[in-house]
């Protein structure tokens, strides 16, 4: 059973840096993606960021040259440095595993096929 417990979020003035973690358990590396979603109410779930088992990365283009999504296989965290951050971003960001053999973009805009999540952290901005 995949695990994922996060870490980090807060408040922030606009322009300023937050670092998300997510430490996970219970997977095989290679089989699966790790990846960063964020939601607001009444919006549906946005996946933002993705990572392979290699380092490979995906980004949507609402956080790309701003966001850093990174991670330590041994340890098995992972990890969202978001840069310049803007009102914008203020949401629930969520950690969650995603099957491989798909690609790791395939579910950043398929969050309702993802099965293991985080319990979520909020982040918010203010101008």
């Amino acid at each position: 059973q995949v695990q994922l417990v996060e870490s980090g979020g807060g408040s922030v003035q606009s322009g300023g840096s937050l670092r998300l973690s997510c430490a996970a358990s219970g997977y095989t590396n290679s089989r699966y993606c790790m990846a960063w979603f964020r939601q607001v109410p009444g919006k549906e779930r946005e996946g933002i960021a993705a990572i392979s088992s290699g380092g490979s990365t995906t980004y949507a283009d609402s956080v790309k040259g701003r966001f850093t999504i990174s991670q330590d296989n041994a340890k098995k965290t992972f990890s969202l440095q978001m840069n310049a951050l803007e009102p914008e971003d203020t949401a629930m960001y969520y950690c969650a595993a995603v099957p491989s053999y798909l690609g790791c973009g395939y579910y950043l805009s398929r969050a309702a096929e993802v099965r293991y999540w985080g319990q979520g952290t909020q982040v918010t901005v203010s101008s």
